[in-house]
């Protein structure tokens, strides 16, 4: 058997608000495999059913930026929140999204671009040294329609275009264009309160099902359900939770009553043309990172020592 080490344990119990014991069984069961443990407590119902762990640990800003129809998203990362609300950061994030504008959104072709006599890299470079903390450009991604707009959303904004979520979504429409950004507005919102996983079925990965149909019918098998009972479970779970990630599906937040699709339907006589959603993209800050954690009481208690 794995050593389960309890720094294993807390993160698990974190990441599925199970029990301590609970996840560390789930441990031992799994040879210490945390993506295991966390399916083993699925299925056992002890943990939460398709929702994203992971804490969010990383600082920064979530730049948007959307010129005709083309838009991006980027991310860059800071030491403190502080920077946030700094000036030269904040102009350094707006760069680097009018950049991925005009260069696309490779990382690396992003640096090397010109902006004036400076590249991105130096601009950046320069930046660390006049705050004093390390930044990293982390990533960007874009989007664009050959009819219609990119609709846009930050939230918990420090100034236009930049935070701590950002959103660009694909409106592909003939209708017009103040009513469409309009629209595409309130779709981003939504975007960025119910961060679904893809457009629709066809661009759920398809390891994600499985994964997921694999949970459910673990969990049916071990409530002694027959082989028959339990494939018609699992497939009726799968069409939930494709209602749940998938954005066409979701109840619309503006009005629950009604799924996003059909809101959107709702909008074509307004907007003067058939609307579809051909993509989107919601960064949300610093997700996915996982920053080191400190024990502030004890470095005080070793700098007074070292005093």
């Amino acid at each position: 058997m794995a050593n389960i080490s309890a720094s294993l344990v807390k993160e698990l119990r974190e990441k599925t608000g199970a029990g301590m014991m609970d996840c560390k069984a789930a441990l031992g069961e799994t040879d210490g495999d945390l993506e295991a443990a966390v399916d083993w407590l699925r299925k056992k119902g002890l943990a939460k059913a398709a929702k994203k762990a992971g804490r969010v640990a990383a600082e920064g800003l979530i730049g948007v930026a959307v010129k005709d129809k083309k838009g991006v998203v980027v991310e860059v990362n800071s030491e403190t929140d502080f920077v946030a609300r700094n000036d030269l950061f904040q102009g350094l994030v707006r760069m680097v999204a009018q950049v991925a504008l005009d260069v696309g959104t490779d990382i690396e072709a992003i640096a090397a671009a010109k902006v004036g006599e400076t590249t991105i890299a130096e601009a950046l470079s320069s930046a660390i040294a006049t705050i004093g903390e390390n930044m990293t450009l982390r990533r960007a991604a874009g989007l664009e329609v050959s009819q219609g707009v990119i609709g846009q959303y930050v939230h918990s904004s420090v100034a236009e275009g930049l935070g701590k979520i950002g959103v660009i979504v694909a409106l592909e429409s003939p209708g017009k264009t103040d009513e469409l950004l309009a629209l595409g507005r309130l779709v981003a919102m939504h975007i960025a309160a119910s961060n679904p996983l893809a457009v629709d079925e066809s661009g759920v990965d398809p390891a994600v099902v499985a994964r997921e149909k694999e949970v459910l019918a673990d969990k049916a098998r071990q409530q002694g359900k027959p082989d028959k009972v339990i494939e018609k479970i699992a497939e009726s779970g799968i069409k939930t939770f494709f209602k749940e990630v998938c954005l066409v599906d979701q109840p619309y937040i503006r009005d629950t009553g009604k799924t996003v699709a059909q809101a959107l339907k709702e909008a074509e006589g307004k907007v003067g043309g058939a609307i579809k959603v051909t993509g989107f993209v919601r960064y949300a800050l610093g997700e996915g990172i996982e920053r080191k954690e400190s024990d502030f009481a004890a470095e005080v208690a070793a700098a007074a020592g070292q005093g």
